[in-house]
């Protein structure tokens, strides 16, 4: 585990240090020889991408999940107990029993499908309101929104305490993997291209035209961009991580300059907490090492649980100096048949019925079709993509009703 500062020149981590809390490999066979005689916690996909952020630095200057003055401090302020801004509660959630038999232990082992991947320090064992939660990350009690869902769906007991992370597990990500860069790898390459003023786009869908259009306007005010799309757990719903990496590969490799433009892994699940979840997603883009972050229309949103630009609004509400990474705000982008390019409101006087605008409902439903959303709306490159995907997932879906074995 490392708790280092980095080049003067970069911007700080958030708290002035990166907090990387995953082991040595010379530490790692001693720790996961201790882990077989400590109590064992099970933990889904979610908690494991908590665990990764932990462990490659990207949550600094947390080390671990939250004890619950730092848990209530979160929700009532969105504050970590020292004062800096934190807007999202990192827990790990248990059950009942669980909660019963940890009682009398001092540390525990957290696996994943059967793996040990950390060890965690247990400062405290307490139950929360979740309900409060919900209402406060959330600003809805609705179990129909996926992140409350997914509150109430896992144990109503929390864990806190500091973390020493064994495994990451990257190689289940296959060529993914190579794209999981770390806050240290980022940071270094930014140094090595000499890059300050970085903008970071978060992403949890395939690659459009209006995306590229926010990189490229974003990209004119500084030296490099870091295009970081999620890569952790997602409504069922959305295109799957490895179809969305294609698309913006053919996209970097084919429209953007090579040497201003990085494409990495974000290894965060998708909470869709709106608002909130956009001030999260900039904090952890400080720690990678960028000065500026995108925040478009609906940032981190789900179905019309946020007013449209809720997510910018938020940034308001803090002294820039104490966020220290500078969102860059959009209003909603869209091709322009008249001004025969991209445009948003501020750009372009004409009438919504002269815009190309698709909602993911629709795109999906022509994805199905084997259609190919209008070149206005996505390049034709991506979208070839996207319909050789969406072909193969329809596929597997009929393969079992011919009576055929997916797995043998």
């Amino acid at each position: 585990m490392q708790t280092a500062l980095l080049s003067p020149r970069q911007i700080a981590p958030h708290g002035g240090e990166l907090c990387e809390r995953l082991v040595s490999k010379e530490e790692s066979p001693q720790l996961e020889y201790e882990a077989q005689t400590l109590p064992r916690i099970s933990i889904g996909r979610r908690t494991l991408s908590d665990l990764r952020l932990l462990g490659n630095g990207a949550l600094s200057p947390l080390k671990g999940f939250m004890t619950r003055a730092e848990y209530e401090r979160v929700i009532h302020e969105m504050r970590l107990p020292n004062g800096l801004v934190w807007s999202i509660p990192i827990t790990l959630q248990i059950g009942a029993l669980e909660a019963s038999e940890l009682k009398a232990a001092n540390r525990v082992a957290l696996t994943y499908q059967g793996r040990t991947v950390a060890v965690m320090e247990i400062a405290e064992v307490y139950q929360p309101d979740r309900t409060e939660e919900a209402l406060s990350v959330y600003g809805v009690d609705d179990p129909r929104h996926p992140g409350v869902n997914a509150l109430y769906e896992q144990g109503e007991f929390y864990v806190g305490g500091d973390v020493k992370v064994l495994d990451l597990l990257l190689s289940e990500e296959g060529k993914l993997a190579e794209y999981c860069l770390s806050p240290r790898q980022t940071r270094e390459l930014f140094a090595a291209r000499k890059w300050q003023r970085v903008v970071a786009f978060q992403t949890r869908n395939p690659i459009h035209r209006a995306h590229e259009y926010l990189q490229k306007c974003a990209l004119e005010t500084v030296d490099g961009l870091l295009i970081h799309p999620l890569i952790g757990e997602t409504k069922a719903d959305d295109i799957d991580a490895a179809t969305r990496f294609r698309c913006y590969e053919e996209i970097v490799t084919g429209y953007f300059p090579q040497e201003k433009v990085l494409l990495g892994a974000f290894p965060a699940s998708m909470r869709y907490a709106g608002p909130k979840e956009a001030i999260f997603h900039a904090i952890c883009r400080k720690n990678y090492g960028c000065t500026h972050f995108i925040v478009g229309r609906d940032h981190a949103g789900v179905g019309s649980y946020y007013g449209t630009y809720d997510a910018q609004l938020i940034f308001d509400r803090f002294d820039p100096a104490e966020l220290g990474i500078e969102p860059i705000r959009f209003e909603h982008a869209f091709y322009c048949r008249i001004c025969r390019g991209m445009a948003t409101s501020k750009t372009c006087p004409h009438e919504a019925a002269h815009h190309v605008v698709l909602s993911g409902t629709k795109v999906r439903e022509m994805l199905g079709k084997g259609e190919a959303p209008p070149p206005e709306f996505t390049r034709p490159d991506v979208a070839k993509i996207l319909i050789s995907a969406s072909r193969k997932e329809l596929n597997g879906r009929a393969a079992p009703r011919k009576g055929r074995s997916r797995r043998r």
